[in-house]
């Protein structure tokens, strides 16, 4: 049975426009992707087909060698009859890329890697086995409010390639000076959701998955959140003092709390002890990833008057005589 082409493994025609085969990779990746189907060996087999498809149709050039000689697109001068003998080369994760086991490497070294590992390797590329982009880590640091309504930061780091001077097969070379692969400064803007909290791990897919490998490769923004001077976190709620003067925690009254997205008000009752805690439901933070939101607590800070003139400070003695009389201490 012949095998599909990329064109109908991603479900695009022929003549398909880079976003278009954009956009059906990343459809069908959501389906597929390994993190979403954990154990799933069909799924894992389906996305790195997928991959595979992806990569070489969103390559200009790769996707011009591919259109002419379909699936044997890397080797088409194998198919065409012999043009002498084939020498190979050999190397395992025992051998540097260095290591030479006394053959020079030739067309085929790619389709057998590709057979022995299936991974993916550019045309005519070393056969260096288990290479991929490494993951990348960046610190975050963002303030409460960001952490509650969400942010964007622009982020610069290191993205590694094959190098081009020597295809990535290493050894003597001025470009990567034998690792057979290049770093090259990028900058990326990144989406920080709201609800993240100190520790967390925010996934980042930076695009193109093949940078060295086949095997997806990622940004994990590591999340700072800072202690705020007026709300204290725990975990999705928050936990804030709110001023009530003491004529209206006696008599009751109203109080404006301080929430991450303005004040609101808050109905004081009669005889409200100093440190009494009120919830306010939904006032908290973003649950990651969900539209919920924790709570925010207000506890009653009474603050005492000051400045009271003689007959304020009669009103207050008469005050304690009435409730000296009806046998009340406090």
């Amino acid at each position: 049975m012949a095998k599909k082409s990329y064109y109908d493994i991603l479900g695009v025609k022929n003549d398909a426009s880079e976003k278009e085969i954009r956009r059906a990779f990343r459809r069908l990746a959501r389906k597929y992707h390994p993190d979403v189907n954990p154990g799933d060996s069909e799924a894992a087999d389906k996305f790195k087909e997928i991959n595979e498809a992806y990569q070489v149709l969103s390559d200009v050039e790769e996707r011009k060698r591919y259109d002419p000689n379909g699936r044997d697109w890397r080797f088409p001068e194998a198919f065409q009859g012999n043009r002498g003998p084939l020498t190979w080369r050999f190397e395992t994760r025992h051998f540097s890329p260095e290591t030479d086991l006394g053959y020079e490497s030739g067309p085929f070294d790619d389709l057998l890697s590709s057979f022995v590992r299936g991974r993916r390797r550019g045309p005519f590329g070393g056969a260096f086995e288990g290479r991929r982009h490494p993951d990348v880590e960046h610190p975050i640091e963002v303030s409460l409010k960001e952490a509650y309504e969400g942010t964007t930061r622009v982020i610069e780091f290191l993205e590694t390639r094959l190098c081009q001077s020597c295809g990535g097969k290493g050894g003597p070379c001025s470009q990567c000076g034998g690792s057979g692969q290049v770093q090259t400064p990028r900058r990326l803007e990144v989406k920080v959701p709201p609800g993240v909290k100190t520790g967390c791990r925010i996934r980042v897919n930076p695009g193109k998955g093949d940078v060295i490998g086949d095997d997806p490769w990622s940004i994990y923004l590591v999340i700072t959140v800072p202690p705020h001077e007026q709300f204290r976190r725990k975990e999705d709620n928050l936990y804030v003092e709110v001023s009530v003067p003491l004529l209206d925690a006696i008599l009751g009254g109203e109080a404006q709390v301080n929430t991450l997205k303005g004040r609101v008000s808050l109905k004081i009752p009669p005889s409200t002890q100093n440190g009494r805690t009120f919830r306010l439901k939904g006032q908290g933070m973003p649950v990651l990833g969900k539209s919920d939101k924790g709570d925010l607590y207000a506890t009653v800070k009474v603050v005492l008057p000051s400045d009271l003139t003689d007959e304020e400070s009669s009103l207050f003695r008469q005050l304690k005589e009435l409730r000296k009389k009806r046998g009340v201490e406090s």
